[in-house]
């Protein structure tokens, strides 16, 4: 008699889809972790979202006659020997107007810092209209003892702010920034002059 072919089971056609199904889920997960943090913060600067301002190139071509209220807070995270404050507490600028504004830093401690500033606006909504032309807080700030550095911030209020239901009433606008410390990145050691690391050819 001929050697009957075994066809697989239903179940272990199944339970070879959940095995597969299972790897890419895994896959997945393990990619979308690497690109979760650039992804969000591409997210939050497209959208406004968690009061993520606009940052642009352009200054705005439309000016309203209309002026919004933007008030400024500075903060310092613990471990940063900083004095950071606004020289404008609030400015009155017309909706479209570009406007710069100043913030100053004070090192108090006794030796070198650098300090990275987060910043947000608030009410959220009004984040993704809030455009920044130039601001301390795309580049670390490294100060010297004593050192007081005067940082200046361009912005201007996208027009488009009265258009939506959301934002069309808001008076006030707050630009916060907190500043953190940043760490220095430590040189690879370096092995005494004359000494080999035990690699070297013959």
């Amino acid at each position: 008699m001929a050697e009957s072919t075994k066809i697989p089971t239903g179940k272990g056609r199944s339970n070879a889809a959940i095995l597969v199904a299972c790897v890419a889920f895994v896959g997945g997960m393990v990619g979308m972790s690497f690109a979760a943090v650039p992804l969000y913060r591409m997210f939050c600067q497209v959208t406004g979202y968690n009061g993520t301002t606009q940052r642009v190139e352009q200054v705005s071509s439309v000016i309203l006659d209309r002026t919004m209220r933007v008030t400024f807070d500075a903060n310092v995270a613990p471990g940063l020997m900083w004095k950071f404050k606004p020289v404008e507490r609030e400015v009155a600028p017309k909706i479209g107007e570009t406007v710069k504004v100043h913030f100053t830093a004070t090192n108090h401690s006794s030796e070198p810092k650098k300090g990275q500033a987060v910043f947000n606006v608030t009410p959220m909504e009004a984040a993704a209209y809030f455009n920044k032309i130039e601001c301390f807080c795309f580049t670390d700030i490294e100060l010297k003892p004593g050192e007081t550095k005067d940082m200046p911030v361009v912005f201007f209020i996208d027009p488009e702010i009265v258009n939506t239901v959301e934002t069309k009433d808001i008076g006030t606008i707050t630009l916060s920034y907190t500043f953190y410390p940043q760490e220095e990145t430590k040189p690879v050691a370096v092995l005494p002059a004359g000494k080999s690391d035990g690699n070297q050819k013959l």
